[in-house]
């Protein structure tokens, strides 16, 4: 791979992308999701899709939110989709299985990508997946690269969106689409931190809904579809304290696993920001315009 492209104004901030994977990486990432398999009684040596949902679909709402992208997109098994901030790989594994694409994960933190690699091989898939470290603003891949992208909760670590939709779309064919499932800056009040993106403001970059989407189109993407999800964010938190006021798991448990001590924190700093329009959940698909 190449054509990595970085100009004075888009050189990855090096102090800023250390301070973002600090905040996702804590080390012994593997052992303490084994460890949280067996507790809920699965083999961490055989994971499956629905085992491994709680913890490895780290976005707003998880696995419900990736199957509502799965459903907005259409792939054929020959397409070549780009996992933008993968993570620990599973939206990469869901896509995978579900269309019998191949794909490849970006992401910034090491740990991450070492615990995707482990995973997608013990479930077989590493043939059609791969996970490269490196920062979505000067990725390692050649124009054109990718018939689909997307990217779930990743641009508010990023400072930069007119570089990230730049870089996007030059590696996307064209007619190619783009979906995002993002955080962005609500009327509100600023909000309270830690959030399950960042430790303190001086990682977290939110716009506004305006401004993502006047980005987009500005960056060459004809928006296709852009919807606010607060009413379905708040939703699934009801249902996950009522499933806890039960006695239950709640079916979102990977800022638990990532974030350890800070995560209740983390995630009723979230809670509150979609609660009080702080903060407004997107979704947005968008197709590369030709030039």
């Amino acid at each position: 791979m190449g054509g990595v492209r970085c100009s004075s104004s888009r050189c990855p901030d090096m102090n800023t992308n250390r301070n973002v994977a600090n905040h996702y990486s804590q080390g012994d990432l593997l052992q303490r999701l084994n460890s949280a398999l067996i507790e809920d009684g699965v083999d961490p040596a055989h994971p499956q899709v629905e085992t491994l949902a709680p913890y490895d679909q780290f976005h707003g709402r998880g696995l419900e939110a990736t199957e509502e992208i799965v459903a907005a997109i259409q792939v054929t098994s020959t397409d070549h989709l780009l996992d933008i901030g993968s993570g620990i790989g599973g939206p990469a594994r869901t896509m995978a299985l579900r269309f019998g694409c191949r794909v490849t994960g970006i992401d910034l933190t090491p740990e991450f990508c070492e615990v995707a690699r482990h995973l997608t091989r013990l479930m077989g898939l590493d043939s059609r997946i791969d996970f490269e470290l490196g920062d979505a603003l000067a990725m390692p891949f050649t124009d054109g690269t990718f018939d689909g992208a997307y990217s779930m909760n990743v641009s508010m670590n990023i400072a930069d969106k007119t570089a990230l939709y730049a870089e996007i779309r030059r590696v996307v064919k064209p007619g190619g689409w783009l979906m995002l499932s993002e955080l962005a800056k609500g009327p509100g009040e600023p909000l309270d931190y830690p959030t399950p993106w960042a430790a303190s403001a001086d990682t977290s970059f939110l716009s506004t809904p305006a401004e993502t989407r006047r980005g987009l189109e500005a960056a060459g993407f004809e928006v296709v579809q852009f919807r606010e999800t607060a009413a379905e964010a708040k939703a699934f938190g009801a249902r996950s304290r009522a499933m806890v006021e039960r006695g239950e798991k709640p079916p979102h448990r990977a800022v638990q696993l990532i974030h350890g001590e800070i995560a209740a924190l983390a995630m009723k700093n979230s809670a509150r920001g979609v609660a009080e329009a702080r903060i407004i959940p997107l979704e947005i698909l968008c197709r590369k315009r030709p030039c």
